[in-house]
């Protein structure tokens, strides 16, 4: 039975996999355009809004004493990361969109020219570096999933009554 359902799920991951290279086009910039000027205005509230609420769930988890817990500390990392990527986003989304002091331009497939005045050269790198957010997103994810499973683990244990709170 177990094999029958492993097997079902292969092919249903299979069929899921053909269905969307079918349905979806070829092409897709992983690039995220902003109405002007209330697009980017209200893009970036959320990254302010987004960070004010880790900051106040780092304080709550604080405040309650629960990151004695490893699945609430866990949360606590995440929420870390998360400050940290919204802050970098914001960054990046000031000097691509607002700031006016740096341009990109595609240069060729999969490259683009950070253009920076003559005596900026360092803000071309540190945009550079803003750009790889994902190297602060997925670290915050991974601390979140893992804070949820173990928080999950634990309950179960306390409603089994198998393992210590």
């Amino acid at each position: 039975m177990r094999k029958r359902r492993l097997i079902l799920r292969v092919f249903s991951l299979i069929v899921l996999a053909v269905l969307c290279n079918w349905l979806l086009p070829e092409s897709v910039p992983a690039v995220q355009e902003h109405g002007a000027p209330e697009g980017i205005y209200s893009h970036q509230g959320a990254h302010l809004f987004f960070i004010a609420s880790m900051v106040l769930l780092v304080y709550w988890l604080r405040q309650r004493r629960l990151v004695r817990e490893a699945g609430w500390r866990y949360i606590q990392y995440a929420a870390f990361f998360f400050i940290l990527w919204n802050a970098d986003a914001f960054t990046a989304h000031f000097l691509d969109e607002q700031s006016g002091i740096l341009d990109t331009a595609l240069a060729a497939p999969g490259k683009i020219r950070i253009d920076v005045e003559e005596n900026l050269p360092a803000l071309a790198w540190f945009y550079y570096f803003a750009k790889l957010d994902h190297l602060l997103c997925v670290p915050a994810m991974a601390f979140l999933y893992a804070g949820l499973r173990r928080l999950l683990k634990d309950a179960g244990q306390r409603r089994t009554g198998t393992g210590s709170p």
